[in-house]
């Protein structure tokens, strides 16, 4: 594989198809990643259905996984691909214009100059998307940060348990080693060990959607996809605005864009007010005593901004954290120049909450990953 700048940049894109692939579910390895790459290099990536197929032999193993491979497919290289065919190539230049081969036997001239300017040119940009305020983008560039969600992988956080079970490795366990040694006959004998069992921590998710949170609502809906993906089980999440709407049940649907249609269909009070306090009093009453926000990571997406009294929101976050194992209060300002928390809401809230973190870019959304995944 040839170590120029072309080179190299096809190979990581490749190697983020494969990883968007494995957050999709499909059993990548890194032995089928390697395959992938090796194929790909075979047959080069000039022709759209040979990547396509490719990746198919290499990167799923049954049947059941050549859907998710296909959206997956489709997200990450633009066009679509169904019962195995894919579309034409996309009219506009892409990545798959690179080679994968040595440089000795890449075509000389200015076909392969051509070839890595686009190369350089489209990672440059999807660089550059990566880190720009969602808020601000163009109607074809949100096409392209949809396609790139496929990257966004978390891994749920875990909570240990009061059980154990027999390990290899660990603290020692005393009543087994006296067990195994009076079986033996007092005869010295070998150590048992066990360690905790552990188990995915309850992650609930509260998305502001009001009129104030307008440009970034359907992006932050968009992560809470890919989080409720990630741990169907485990991940709650709610609307709030001028009330509290539960749609968990429509983020679970695998494909992004029917999920999202359906949680809108479900909102009633979509870029309307905002009462943060009197609907995190509701989920609190309805849910978050009843065990939903117990030892749970609580992560709200909110500017802050709070049409009624600012002390009902404080009390009801300070019970929230008395609830919760960790609480996360994402605001799309946060990470922008020059921003103070000074908002009433905000005010109230921080002394509860133990992340304050930035929600505006795709880099920012990976931070959030990586905080939820380690609380």
């Amino acid at each position: 594989m040839s170590k120029g700048a072309a080179g190299w940049s096809a190979a990581q894109t490749l190697g983020g198809f494969a990883r968007a692939c494995r957050a999709a579910g499909l059993p990548v390895t890194a032995d089928r990643e390697r395959t992938f790459l090796q194929a790909c290099a075979a047959v080069g990536l000039g022709d759209r259905d040979s990547v396509y197929w490719a990746g198919r032999a290499t990167l799923t193993a049954s049947h059941a996984d050549v859907e998710p491979y296909d959206q997956v497919f489709s997200n990450w290289f633009g066009g679509r691909a169904r019962n195995g065919v894919s579309n034409p190539t996309p009219p506009h230049p892409t990545i798959l214009q690179a080679s994968l081969e040595e440089p000795g036997l890449a075509a000389e001239g200015d076909d392969a100059d051509h070839t890595e300017e686009i190369v350089q040119a489209a990672a440059s940009a999807t660089e550059v998307l990566r880190h720009r305020d969602v808020a601000v983008l163009s109607p074809q560039d949100q096409v392209a940060l949809r396609r790139q969600f496929a990257t966004l992988a978390m891994t749920p956080p875990t909570r240990p348990t009061r059980r154990h079970t027999p390990s290899h490795r660990g603290s020692i366990d005393g009543r087994a080693t006296v067990r195994a040694h009076l079986r033996a006959l007092g005869e010295p004998g070998q150590i048992s060990r066990r360690r905790r069992i552990v188990r995915p921590r309850r992650v609930v998710l509260l998305v502001d959607v009001s009129g104030s949170m307008r440009a970034y609502a359907d992006n932050l809906l968009r992560l809470a996809h890919r989080m409720v993906q990630a741990a169907p089980r485990t991940t709650e999440v709610f609307t709030v605005g001028t009330r509290l709407t539960h749609v968990t049940r429509a983020l679970r649907e695998r494909d992004p864009d029917r999920a999202l249609h359906a949680a809108g269909e479900t909102v009633p009070d979509w870029s309307g007010g905002t009462r943060l306090g009197e609907s995190l009093g509701v989920f609190l009453r309805r849910w978050g005593r009843r065990g939903m926000a117990r030892g749970a990571v609580v992560v709200i997406f909110s500017d802050g901004w709070e049409r009624e009294g600012t002390e009902a929101l404080g009390e009801q976050m300070r019970q929230l954290r008395s609830l919760a194992h960790r609480v996360v209060w994402v605001n799309p300002h946060r990470g922008k120049a020059g921003y103070q928390p000074v908002q009433s809401g905000i005010v109230a809230a921080l002394p509860h909450v133990d992340d304050f973190v930035a929600g505006h870019s795709l880099a920012a959304f990976e931070e959030v990953l990586e905080v939820v995944s380690h609380a």
